[in-house]
């Protein structure tokens, strides 16, 4: 009985894991499949979306320097791995304008949507959104998996990114 019963909560969980995954891009339409280009800014904000090619340009050109961080901007950064059917993503979003806001000028902040960006979401290793990559302008990156609050997210800024 207990083994009927695992098998029956792994096939549950494999039914909805497979659900969430067609539903990533379910409502596109051909439109949209077209026009995967990110916009430059998003609703004249401070944020940058980034593609694959983009990022090899401002941030780290892993194809030329595939085991060495060579960081390319002259600010830190924080780098939002999300994508649009993503609640927590949906929650953090205005706190990550905030933050451009506040910090316009001193850090740079970027979105990569990990469903038109999915090689460059591997090359991290993204498995859950949102994921945000701190990047300081000295040292390594710092990955973090989950939604933050806003005041967390202040305290990584002062504390990791803009530290003298």
């Amino acid at each position: 009985m207990k083994k009927n019963l695992t098998v029956a909560r792994i096939l549950l969980i494999a039914l909805a894991l497979f659900t969430q995954i067609g539903c990533s891009s379910a409502g596109e339409t051909k439109a949209e499949e077209k026009d995967k280009t990110p916009k430059a800014s998003v609703s004249g904000s401070k944020l940058e979306h980034l593609t694959y090619a983009t990022f090899l340009d401002k941030i780290w050109n892993f194809e030329e320097h595939p085991q060495e961080w060579v960081y390319k901007s002259e600010l830190p950064a924080i780098i939002d791995f999300y994508a649009d059917w993503c609640a927590p993503c949906k929650r953090i979003a205005p706190i990550m304008e905030k933050l451009a806001k506040t910090y316009e000028g001193r850090i740079r902040i970027y979105k990569i949507n990990v469903d038109n960006e999915r090689k460059l979401a591997s090359v991290f290793k993204v498995q859950s959104i949102p994921a945000v990559l701190f990047t300081p302008l000295k040292g390594q990156p710092m990955m973090q998996a989950g939604a933050l609050t806003e005041e967390m997210y202040v305290k990584i800024i002062e504390e990791q990114l803009l530290k003298k």
